[in-house]
């Protein structure tokens, strides 16, 4: 027996046809599959569908009302399968929803993806810029970025760069304060310091060959990296910040690295999707621009 949809959509070729013989050649099959389809829809039905004669077919008043809703329904799941169909271009719309640390998804994210919004206005962005920890399954995350380890199997992640971390400060301040030489050196100097907001917890400070360095008592701590950055813009204090951050400022001359020889092991820059069935092609779109942004040195080689 056939499968009620494909039954469906034998009878309307044939009702929209003149013989059971041009249906089949429509749909590319033989004019039995059409006969037998219609044969167990009138059966189905209780009803004749086609008065049939030598000369050819003519459809009943009942088969005629029921292809008119057959059609509709036949035309709804084709509709249905085709705005999933990952490889069709006009299917680009929809939301998705984007995780990122607040230096790269306020500073280079959003600006960078407004020309892909523009060209696919039917696709939606909710970009979170958050440092904490977000489960993507529970939240309905689409993608994420995440610097350092992904402890999560359950993601597909891509490694798109490397963040390295600096020791900086500003001219002044070190003029005023002194170079640290080791790590060390560093507790009798005034800090900043960032909070891991999962936890709580100060985030200590990595250097080479060493163990974490833990601040006893940093003169400003936030749990934004950009407030950290600002505040050692201003000279509050010393503070170890990523690549993305300090380059742009060691560049224009407002920082200064130390500790040069201490400086750790960089850290990998991920993004990541849940792995859940089928990517929609609006995420695997979103998704594949996002690694062209991060994995472009340029990206963060302008302006802070």
């Amino acid at each position: 027996m056939l499968n009620r949809l494909e039954m469906l959509r034998l009878f309307c070729a044939a009702a929209d046809a003149s013989s059971f013989k041009e249906a089949a050649a429509r749909l590319g099959t033989s004019p039995q599959a059409i006969t037998r389809a219609v044969k167990e829809l009138e059966e189905a039905m209780g009803e004749v569908l086609f008065h049939r004669n030598t000369r050819g077919i003519q459809i009943t008043e009942f088969g005629t009302q029921l292809a008119e809703h057959a059609r509709e329904m036949v035309t709804g799941v084709d509709k249905l399968f085709h705005h999933t169909n990952p490889l069709s271009d006009t299917n680009l719309e929809g939301l998705v929803r984007i995780t990122a640390p607040s230096p790269i998804g306020r500073r280079h994210l959003l600006k960078l993806l407004l020309p892909l919004i523009r060209q696919y206005p039917g696709i939606k962005l909710e970009l979170g810029v958050t440092n904490l920890l977000a489960d993507v399954v529970d939240k309905k995350i689409d993608i994420g970025v995440r610097i350092g380890p992904l402890r999560d199997s359950r993601l597909v992640a891509r490694s798109v760069g490397k963040v390295s971390f600096f020791v900086v400060a500003t001219p002044e301040l070190v003029a005023t304060r002194g170079k640290p030489t080791t790590p060390q050196d560093l507790l009798g100097l005034p800090t900043t310091a960032l909070m891991d907001g999962n936890t709580g917890r100060i985030w200590p400070w990595y250097f080479a060959d060493s163990q974490p360095l833990t601040l006893a008592s940093p003169t400003l701590v936030s749990d934004d990296p950009e407030v950290e950055c600002d505040a050692v813009l201003a000279g509050i204090g010393y503070g170890q910040l990523s690549n993305h951050q300090a380059e742009p400022h060691i560049r224009s001359g407002r920082l200064v690295t130390v500790l040069d020889d201490y400086q750790p092991v960089p850290w990998d820059l991920y993004v990541y999707r849940p792995q859940r069935g089928p990517v929609p092609a609006r995420i695997r779109l979103v998704f594949d621009r996002i690694v062209d942004i991060l994995s472009d040195p340029n990206t963060f080689a302008g302006p802070p």
